[in-house]
């Protein structure tokens, strides 16, 4: 017992040592003070099971006493090695940082349709949604695309089977819309659509759509003009006008392109509106006869309006960006302009 207690005297004397000792020789005395195979404190404790009960529960109290006192000299010696090197220990954690974390936030073009469909949602619209692979009759043929219309080839749209392809705009979900739900129906129709364009800085061959769809008994042009200015002036301001110029598509009857008063220059002409004075914001129209009756509509009791809107056009309107690629890139600097976050 005597020797054992001499040897941990001898070990409490090496407290000198960690105290002089730099950062290798530190880590050094470590291995050699506390080593789990070879440690001079190891050694000593091996000698605990030839003692009396009593012996080696005194032993065994002032080793650990020891050890404790050994691992807190390391401990403090380290921390005072960092501070003398500027490490670590010195930074003041108080002082605020050079620059805010980056927090995240939705992507504008996702405000934009939670916005537009919130708005029609405040009209009575519910929110529907479909497949963004689908056959060619809910994504033309249902819709009066005559069969050869161009947008059928594939060299405008993305095949991936004889009648299988990436639908080319949200419109099939108006027809799965009106062959599972008689109507009444009112639904805003947003996602993700895929065409043959490239990618420049007015086309990207995937890009975000909302559509929307209305159809009831005696619904008329009025009606479908009504709704699309009360979303322009919810949208744009209260301000805004509308104007709609004669169009084609295949699914409405007559059609239409809607523009608004453009809200940089409220009317007066700037480079974003090319000094007209006016955006074009959507296509619409009332729903063809043909389409209703492809659906199982009866087309002489029901009528109905339809429209389309990109919500990337949206957002580079309101916000004045010139290329579309610049949704697209995750530029963290771009984007925090819109999110509210930070970097």
């Amino acid at each position: 017992m005597s020797d054992l207690l001499a040897s941990l005297d001898g070990l409490r004397g090496r407290l000198r040592d960690i105290a002089q000792a730099d950062a290798p020789r530190l880590q050094e005395l470590r291995t050699e003070l506390l080593g789990r195979k070879a440690g001079a404190l190891t050694q000593v404790l091996k000698g605990l099971p030839a003692l009396d009960p009593e012996a080696r529960r005194s032993v065994g109290a002032a080793a650990n006493a020891l050890k404790r006192e050994l691992e807190d000299a390391l401990a403090a010696r380290a921390a005072a090695l960092a501070a003398s090197a500027g490490g670590p220990a010195t930074a003041d954690l108080t002082m605020p940082g050079r620059a805010a974390a980056w927090t995240g936030g939705l992507h504008i073009v996702t405000q934009i349709v939670d916005e537009v469909c919130g708005i029609f949602g405040d009209m009575g619209f519910t929110r529907a949604v479909g497949p963004e692979a689908e056959d060619e009759r809910h994504n033309f043929y249902a819709l009066n695309f005559p069969r050869d219309h161009p947008a059928i080839d594939a060299q405008d749209s993305f095949y991936l089977g004889p009648d299988a392809l990436l639908r080319t705009h949200t419109s099939p979900v108006q027809i799965r819309t009106l062959e599972h739900y008689p109507p009444p129906v009112r639904v805003v129709i947003p996602g993700q659509c895929y065409r043959r364009d490239t990618f420049d800085p007015s086309h990207s061959p995937v890009f975000e759509q909302v559509e929307g769809l209305a159809v009831d008994e005696g619904i008329t042009f009025v009606d479908f003009k009504a709704t699309l200015a009360t979303f322009a002036r919810r949208f744009f301001g209260p301000k805004t006008r509308v104007r709609f110029s004669p169009s084609y598509f295949p699914f409405t009857e007559p059609s239409a392109d809607m523009a608004a008063t453009c809200s940089v220059c409220e009317g007066r002409g700037c480079p974003t509106c090319k000094q007209t004075g006016w955006i074009e914001i959507l296509g619409s129209g009332m729903v063809h006869p043909a389409v209703l009756e492809n659906c199982g509509v009866d087309a002489e009791r029901y009528s109905g309006f339809a429209w389309g809107m990109g919500p990337h056009r949206l957002a580079m309107v309101r916000h004045g960006i010139p290329d579309i690629r610049q949704f697209f890139e995750s530029d963290v600097r771009f984007l925090a302009q819109f999110t509210g976050g930070s970097r």
